[in-house]
């Protein structure tokens, strides 16, 4: 059986990704979780403080399980893997997805000094490939943190436009064109 607190971040999570963060309230995650409301807090202090766990364990997760898929492939097969691997994120579960990448949060990680510190271990996968393209002549030397920024800002921004209704794309079709955009990105900081 799962620990009481695993229970509550789970309970958390779940609603957060079928509800979105504003129906998380304390009672429902007591529901969902199976315990009473004031149990919680001998976990979490507050709302606040459970929603930054539930972030920290869907970074944590999404890190260990970013960009596996191809991992034998080339460095532009990987690249793009991570590009799959964002887009099944963020269009599969829409409401975390815009929790953890675009709402204010007071823990929220900031760039670039978080991410200096390797405080994103899906974003560090990015950054990682970037300094392998740069040692491998396929990318200008340049800063592989910026470069990382460069290589998912466009789709972060295609997506937010997706998720908002302003791109009239089927989803293939939206995929498609997020991967026509990164490669675009990617020819431009070739070496």
């Amino acid at each position: 059986m799962k620990a009481t607190k695993e229970r509550i971040t789970e309970a958390a999570r779940t609603i957060l990704v079928g509800e979105g963060p504003d129906a998380v309230t304390m009672r429902k995650v007591a529901e969902l979780a199976g315990v009473t409301a004031m149990a919680i807090y001998k976990h979490y202090p507050n709302r606040e403080a459970l929603l930054a766990a539930v972030a920290d364990r869907t970074f944590d997760e999404l890190g260990e399980d970013w960009g596996t898929g191809a991992q034998d492939g080339d460095w532009e097969t990987r690249v793009m893997c991570l590009l799959e691997d964002f887009l099944d994120f963020a269009l599969g579960r829409p409401q975390l997805y815009t929790f953890l990448m675009t709402d204010r949060r007071d823990r929220a990680r900031r760039f670039p000094d978080d991410f200096r510190r390797n405080g994103s271990p899906a974003f560090a996968r990015v950054v990682e490939l970037a300094e392998e393209g740069m040692r491998l002549g396929l990318l200008r030397p340049d800063d592989p943190l910026e470069i990382a920024l460069a290589l998912t800002s466009s789709t972060q921004g295609l997506v937010q436009l997706y998720i908002g209704g302003r791109v009239g794309l089927e989803e293939k079709d939206f995929r498609a064109l997020c991967a026509r955009t990164a490669r675009r990105v990617l020819r431009g900081l070739q070496a």
